[in-house]
């Protein structure tokens, strides 16, 4: 029985065969030429490609002791399920996602303590000032938006996050080309030379945040990013006098997918920035493994307003901690075409006396 290994050309994917007479691998489609024993290396790094590997101990948060829990109420809003927990002095508040009323449900229960939690350090009256700053130029906010009573509907509310640690070991595959121009008194010449980059190294990821609510959308919560970890404490149930919590709905274990998506999209950013000097680079393989991966829970700092005008939902976010923020601005159709048909009528005007000036000419 005769049988018969192919090698397949890594610059453009066709059968190559010994050339004799350059006593090397030869593609007879590209004319790239390739010494037997790099095709071998080769050839074996794909027969021991590994597939990503990427598992985690997502035991997270820890057990509230008898009495801890007892000054703090678990309030439901009746209107999106929304549940947000809040100290026992609070006796009546709003929904921060959709502003409706919301009742007392009970205790906290059956839930997970958190591990830690970052202090607000923007205060209300900070993040109202920032708000009115980036909406003072706009011209067409709605008036009923920037009024004071709308602004004091701010909410200062602890958002539940996982954070993700673990060491990613990485063996990332390209192809590389880089193209050289030249030209002679009858034609232009283009050499391209096609290469194989190798990069593997191990980078470690610390307090990866995803939150832990579906009611908070990631990109939302992902723009006002980051939150700088240095300032987080153990947690305490006095940190929430005066602000709301949200309760978790969604588990370390369901958040994993984010998490590996975000430490995978990472890693492999930066091992191509080492990629260089290249005119073309692509990705033609990546295998990431995680080593010691392990979830913890905490509570970060946020200031949310939602708004709604003509039916449309607005939300505005702002990081507790370092002031970034992000949001939706309502328009007010209204005063938009008011301005825009007077900008027409003026347009129109000055054409008329261009062509009315030239006509007496």
């Amino acid at each position: 029985m005769t049988s018969t290994i192919e090698y397949k050309c890594p610059s453009c994917g066709g059968a190559i065969e010994f050339d004799p007479t350059v006593q090397k691998m030869k593609c007879p489609y590209c004319d790239s030429e390739f010494e037997m024993e790099v095709l071998k290396k080769l050839d074996e790094e794909e027969k021991n490609k590994q597939p990503d590997k990427m598992d985690w101990e997502t035991k997270a948060g820890g057990e509230w002791q008898d009495g801890e829990a007892d000054s703090i109420k678990v309030y439901t809003c009746k209107s999106c399920g929304g549940e947000i927990v809040a100290d026992d002095t609070t006796s009546a508040t709003s929904c921060p996602y959709c502003d409706n009323p919301v009742v007392i449900s009970g205790q906290v229960s059956g839930e997970l303590k958190p591990d830690f939690v970052i202090p607000f350090k923007v205060t209300k009256e900070q993040a109202k000032e920032a708000l009115k700053k980036h909406i003072s130029g706009k011209k067409f906010i709605p008036k009923t938006f920037k009024e004071e009573n709308h602004l004091d509907e701010i909410k200062g509310i602890y958002v539940p996050f996982w954070l993700f640690d673990a060491n990613a070991r990485a063996h990332i595959n390209y192809k590389a080309t880089k193209v050289r121009h030249w030209s002679d008194t009858k034609y232009n010449y283009t050499n391209v030379s096609t290469y194989r980059v190798r990069r593997g190294g191990c980078v470690g990821f610390e307090h990866v945040p995803v939150d832990g609510s579906s009611k908070m959308a990631d990109e939302l919560m992902e723009s006002i990013e980051p939150f700088d970890f240095k300032d987080a404490v153990d947690f305490q149930t006095a940190y929430l006098a005066g602000y709301l919590a949200d309760k978790y709905d969604v588990t370390p274990e369901n958040s994993i997918e984010r998490a590996n998506e975000r430490i995978k999209t990472s890693t492999e950013q930066l091992f191509a920035s080492t990629v260089t000097g290249y005119n073309s680079v692509i990705t033609e393989n990546s295998s990431v493994q995680l080593e010691n991966g392990t979830a913890k829970y905490a509570l970060y700092p946020v200031w949310l307003l939602n708004t709604t005008w003509q039916g449309q939902k607005y939300t505005f976010a702002m990081n507790g901690q370092t002031g970034k923020f992000v949001g939706d601005l309502p328009v007010d159709k209204k005063s938009f075409w008011t301005n825009v048909l007077g900008w027409g009528a003026g347009i129109s005007a000055v054409v008329y006396g261009i062509a009315w000036l030239f006509t007496q000419l």
